[in-house]
């Protein structure tokens, strides 16, 4: 046998997991971003948790969703899920994280986090000392799955139910494929939406930023803009 046909076959990088039986919480699922993603996963067929500081608000938010969805704090979401987005304000988020160290543990973690700053300029991108929101909850949470994914999506297309698909392509960073391929599942679960690995954490800092170049574009030509790669095929058949 040759050493050609010995080589392990190349992968599908097309072939992803079934996720559907996974629970999702959403750290930070009161606020526009995190309810949006939670409603369109819920909408989606998934079992969705949505945290917050209050229990309260999170089961109010919920009860407002419907589709299933439950509301818990934040440290009962994340023992409760399977993968579990944070989703809230950057000023926030290591304080969130820093506390919920212990029921994070073992978790897939998905970091949509951008750190924004605002002037009379517009928004423009912060720089954390970990590199970027991602790397700084890896830190934080070194006994957990840390990705990061979800940064150009727009809370208004998201929250509203009158659109059917999110036409949208998300970036999906992270260290070990297995982790990457179930968020990108993830993402491919909203109609319309395709997961697309773009890398490992550390270039987590560039995808974050681009947000700010997003907002100064939406604001210019009164859009909800989200991105698209180009020649990322999916695989025949698919």
């Amino acid at each position: 046998m040759s050493e050609t046909e010995t080589k392990k076959a190349a992968r599908d990088p097309w072939d992803l997991p079934d996720v559907s039986g996974l629970v999702v919480g959403v750290l930070g699922g009161t606020g526009d971003q995190g309810r949006g993603l939670a409603y369109r996963l819920a909408r989606a067929g998934q079992k969705v948790i949505i945290g917050s500081r209050a229990a309260e608000r999170a089961r109010a938010a919920a009860a407002e969703l419907g589709l299933g969805v439950e509301g818990a704090d934040n440290a009962e979401c994340a023992r409760r899920s399977d993968v579990v987005i944070v989703a809230v304000p950057w000023e926030g988020h290591a304080a969130t994280l820093r506390a919920l160290r212990e029921d994070l543990r073992g978790k897939l973690v998905v970091d949509c986090v951008n750190p924004l700053g605002f002037d009379k300029q517009g928004a423009y991108a912060l720089r954390p000392e970990e590199g970027s929101a991602a790397q700084q909850a890896a830190a934080l949470l070194p006994e957990s799955r840390v990705t990061a994914a979800f940064h150009h999506l727009s809370a208004v297309l998201l929250q509203d139910e009158t659109i059917d698909e999110i036409d949208t392509d998300v970036m999906v960073l992270g260290e070990k494929r297995a982790d990457t391929d179930l968020v990108q599942a993830l993402a491919a679960r909203i109609p319309g939406m395709r997961g697309v690995f773009a890398g490992r954490l550390r270039g987590a800092h560039q995808v974050e930023s681009l947000v700010a170049n997003l907002i100064s574009v939406n604001r210019r030509y009164r859009a909800h803009a989200g991105l698209r790669l180009t020649d990322v095929q999916e695989s025949p058949g698919r």
